[in-house]
């Protein structure tokens, strides 16, 4: 044991001293390249400073700017992936002719002012903006870059419409969208009137304490370089079993439960679905502008892929300027949430292998850039495919010019059974035939016992869930899982796009859950969820009123529509699941019609599916047309 115990502390120490190593040796080529100038501190129009760090061209030339504006620590004085990232992203965009600038954002480490999650002024970004395009070293044009919360910001900003905001490239954006179209996310927070839990994990690692340590106003450039070297003001929070801590009871007070800050988190819990806050911060909604060129990226297994893609045809179909609403692309790939570089030539999603998912990403990055920042003719609109999207079982990059692809047509599969659909054992059947007679599938749906969130469309919730494709077998022995399944495939089929799902539902409760799965069942059993989403019953008819059930009625409820591009192999068979719960995904209704986010104990349900000719339960799927 002790024999085993040194070979992991060599093995930790070799690992810890590669990494410094590289990013020494990166940083010195990076100095050979450029004029390097940190901890700027460019002001706002209300005075507050955000630390900057700008790395430039040893060149006389006026070049373009690729920025990155971020909540993270990109501190180069120190180790940590974040950093060498940043270190790595200004060498390869320097050695491209490219000024590469990174800032804080407002409140974080050594910027100024307070933080607020999408609630810092939206004049942050057109006030950065103007500040670089005035630089002596600027040509004046400006291109942003990022992933998750380094991309959230960019839509927001972009509905402003700066004359130097040139182009930009979102990653995993999720978190910037509010709403759009029957979308009202507002940013991951809810899918379908429910909470998604990630924030909840999320923020716990992230928000710096109110009490954190500040660097004295008026410090200057020179002692905010040799300060750095030293204390990069990073929490550590203790760590935490976010899949124990997730349990916990009021949902608002699980952040006060695990000694975490929790200002910010009070007032988001407390929010309903349309709540007019959402709409004062830097979320996007579609009643704004949007003036910028974009180049999209989005992932089948990251947590907003739904919104991301509507968003997408938003800004393609009502942008304003003809040029903008032109020049919209977007790649998808069959990644977890900012995995794109990590694909392999077995790329591993879950437990799921979707073969060779590697993308020129780079080269595409910059020929989009030096396109528009540049002016260089990288033909990369001729090059190009509007959309590229990975289509999963077969295994291969495609192109179309719209999403979805305008080779497909909406197949509607029906739900049907005996009355006794419960688990993988029971009678459930998918069928595109419509059934006659209604024979109610009925499940309990305890608060206290909810069905467990296995894979998914997920991220940033800690251990409590882990993301991707898994087979889903072992929950579907759960009684309040509804398995529906289709015959064996003749033939293959190709999914791809927007899944739309409709159920006719009951319960003995006010309020209730309904949640539903895509999967793809394999000859042998095994079954790879695809995508999922979640309806709570009182928002059915819209997010500015809230109806409650009555015992016994019938409701429609139209779901928010999933979406994926998976091919079904011969041989295959087509599945979806049906329950009241995916937990700790999303948060767990306690079907009391209550506030939800206040309560500790729950009322148990007794829900039912119905599906005949009168309540036609069905999803439609988008198959492609040979």
């Amino acid at each position: 044991m002790k024999f085993i115990t040194r070979l992991s502390v060599v093995w930790f120490i070799s690992i810890f001293f590669y990494q410094f190593q590289a990013q020494n040796d990166i940083l010195e080529k990076l100095e050979e390249i450029a004029v390097i100038d940190q901890k700027i501190m460019m002001p706002m129009r209300d005075g507050v400073r955000l630390a900057t760090d700008i790395y430039r061209p040893k060149t006389e030339e006026k070049v373009p700017i690729i920025f990155s504006r971020t909540p993270y620590n990109f501190n180069s004085w120190g180790d940590g992936e974040q950093r060498t990232r940043t270190v790595q992203q200004a060498y390869e965009a320097v050695k491209r002719g490219y000024a590469y600038v990174v800032q804080n954002e407002r409140g974080r480490y050594f910027s100024e002012g307070e933080w607020d999650i999408l609630g810092v002024p939206l004049t942050d970004g057109y006030d950065a903006f103007s500040w670089m395009s005035n630089q002596s070293w600027s040509n004046g044009k400006i291109g942003t870059i990022g992933c998750s919360s380094t991309a959230e910001w960019q839509m927001a900003v972009a509905a402003l419409d700066h004359p130097s905001h040139a182009a930009m490239v979102p990653q995993a954006y999720g978190a910037g969208v509010g709403r759009v179209g029957n979308f009202y996310e507002q940013g991951n927070w809810y899918r379908g009137g429910v909470e998604q839990m990630l924030f909840f994990s999320w923020l716990y690692g992230v928000e710096h304490d109110k009490f954190k340590p500040r660097i004295p106003a008026g410090a200057t450039q020179e002692d905010l370089i040799r300060i750095s070297r030293f204390y990069d003001l990073a929490p550590e929070n203790p760590r935490v079993d976010m899949a124990e801590a997730l349990k916990h009871l009021p949902i608002q007070d699980i952040l006060q439960n695990i000694n975490g800050k929790r200002e910010i988190f009070d007032k988001m819990v407390r929010r309903k679905p349309n709540d007019t806050e959402w709409y004062n911060g830097g979320l996007y909604h579609d009643d704004m502008g949007f003036g910028v060129p974009s180049f999209w990226f989005a992932s089948w297994y990251d947590v907003s892929i739904s919104p991301n893609l509507a968003l997408f045809n938003h800004v393609r179909n009502n942008a304003e300027d003809a040029e903008v609403r032109d020049n919209q692309y977007m790649v998808i790939a069959p990644v977890l949430h900012c995995r794109y570089t990590r694909a392999t030539e077995n790329t591993m999603v879950g437990e799921r292998n979707v073969g060779d998912a590697r993308l020129n990403y780079e080269e595409q990055i910059y020929d989009w850039f030096d396109w528009w920042l540049k002016g260089e003719n990288t033909n990369f609109n001729e090059n190009t495919p509007r959309v590229q999207y990975y289509t999963m079982g077969s295994n291969t990059w495609q192109s179309s010019e719209q999403w979805p692809p305008e080779d497909t047509r909406q197949v509607t599969y029906y739900l049907n059974s005996g009355g006794m659909a419960n688990s993988l054992y029971g009678d459930g059947v998918l069928s595109t035939k419509m059934p006659r007679k209604d024979n109610p599938d009925s499940f309990t749906y305890d608060p206290m016992n909810p069905v467990t969130s296995y894979g998914g469309n997920v991220c940033c919730t800690g251990n409590a869930v882990q993301g991707g494709a898994f087979d889903q077998q072992v929950m579907e022995t759960r009684n309040d899982i509804l398995v529906y399944t289709s015959d064996e495939l003749k033939e293959g089929v190709e999914v791809t796009g927007f899944i739309e799902s409709t159920l006719y539902v009951s319960s003995d409760v006010k309020d209730t859950d309904f949640t539903i799965k895509l999967i793809d069942v394999y000859p042998d059993g095994t079954a790879y969820n695809l995508d999922e989403t979640i309806q709570r019953a009182r928002y059915r008819n819209g997010y500015d009123n809230e109806v409650f059930m009555k015992k016994g009625e019938i409701y429609k409820i139209d779901l928010t529509p999933m979406a994926t591009s998976n091919y079904f192999k011969k041989g295959h068979r087509l599945r979806i699941e049906i329950s009241s719960s995916n937990f700790p995904r999303f948060a767990r209704n306690l079907n009391t019609g209550g506030n939800n986010y206040d309560e500790s104990e729950g009322v148990v349900a007794h829900n039912s599916i119905h599906h005949s000719k009168q309540y036609p339960s069905h999803i439609k799927l988008p198959i492609k047309q040979d």
